[in-house]
């Protein structure tokens, strides 16, 4: 498996039956599951209403669209990490277009061994965006706590005619003597008075 805990969402979007049989092969359910199939922008679009991939991983040129937009858009979702596959010929001026916007770019024809590095170098993003995606969620959590802490100091200024120092220090005092969080005693001094 590629990182011991993690399985890889994969949305393949390829007409070319024959790329989607090597790649099948290069994606085992242990490691990635569900690997979605479409062959055209128009169904890849629809499939991502709602639904969020680890991996996205365009074969261009599509039936309906060269694939480029369609690229951009799924690199723009969080935590989505992104591979365009292009002729050889076009690679310098797709590459130009959407590795500013995160995507990977892969000249066609592409050696197996490449493309399964390739899958490797993808799951190694994938994981910063997942270290980077708790590190905001801590962030978020702790400035919730700040906010409710806050609300609660107000409130025992108002009802009990504290300082903010005293008041901040009565929760602070709580917290350590009842061994729970200061969150946990501000939503109590919120319930109590609202």
């Amino acid at each position: 498996m590629l990182f011991s805990e993690q399985t890889y969402s994969v949305l393949v979007v390829s007409s070319a039956s024959k790329f989607n049989d090597i790649l099948r092969q290069m994606l085992p359910g242990s490691d990635y599951y569900p690997v979605t199939f479409v062959s055209n922008a128009a169904a890849a679009g629809r499939e991502m209403i709602g639904k969020s991939y680890d991996f996205v991983i365009i074969n261009a040129p599509l039936p309906d669209d060269f694939g480029t937009r369609l690229a951009i858009d799924a690199a723009g979702k969080p935590g989505t990490v992104v591979l365009q596959l292009v002729r050889s010929e076009l690679y310098e001026e797709i590459n130009a277009k959407v590795t500013p916007q995160g995507v990977f770019t892969l000249a066609k024809p592409i050696p197996a061994q490449l493309l399964q590095q390739s899958l490797l170098w993808m799951a190694s993003a994938r994981e910063r965006l997942r270290k980077l995606e708790q590190k905001a969620t801590t962030i978020e959590e702790k400035m919730e706590e700040i906010r409710l802490v806050n609300r609660a100091k107000w409130i025992l200024i108002e009802q009990l005619k504290m300082t903010e120092e005293d008041a901040h220090h009565h929760i602070e005092k709580q917290a350590m003597d009842r061994c729970v969080s200061r969150r946990e005693i501000a939503l109590g001094i919120i319930k109590t008075y609202t």
